[in-house]
């Protein structure tokens, strides 16, 4: 992928591809109407790899990611050197927005959350910072053309 234009970004912006992007709310319409999680990994802001992750709860309302799937992907990303970026989830029925439990289960201060809500029918995205359980910074995704 090569950069056509430079852009003064935020340190809370985390760009995406759209292959990666469109793979990620393809995941999310799946699990419909439970939810999905996945990892996003890549260097800086910058994502490269999608990990979509099974629910263990299988539940509309909350998710745990498969501790061994989680382990083998903590590992790859590990060997790719790449870091881990973001932990996304869908809603199936309330907004893109933490829920108290999502707060609670922020236990990577470093990386984005990303909200897939599902609630009318249009998936709607959007990205946060979550340090604690009580400091939600609103984050922006760009979503960047494949080439």
């Amino acid at each position: 992928m090569k950069a056509l234009f430079r852009v003064n970004l935020k340190m809370n912006t985390i760009l995406i591809p759209e292959k990666i992007f469109k793979e990620m709310m393809n995941h999310c319409e799946a699990s419909f109407p439970n939810e999905a999680c996945g990892i996003l990994a890549g260097i800086g802001c910058n994502v490269n790899e999608i990990y979509n992750m099974t629910n263990t709860e299988d539940s509309p309302v909350s998710y745990i990611m498969d501790a061994a799937e989680q382990f083998r992907v903590m590992k790859d990303i590990r060997q790719k050197n790449l870091s881990l970026l973001a932990i996304f989830h869908s809603h199936p029925s309330s907004p893109a927005y933490p829920s108290a439990r999502d707060l609670a289960l922020a236990f990577y201060e470093d990386s984005f959350y990303i909200i897939v809500s599902l609630q009318n029918g249009k998936p709607q995205t959007n990205a946060f910072i979550i340090k604690g359980q009580s400091k939600i910074q609103p984050a922006d995704i760009l979503i960047i053309k494949d080439i």
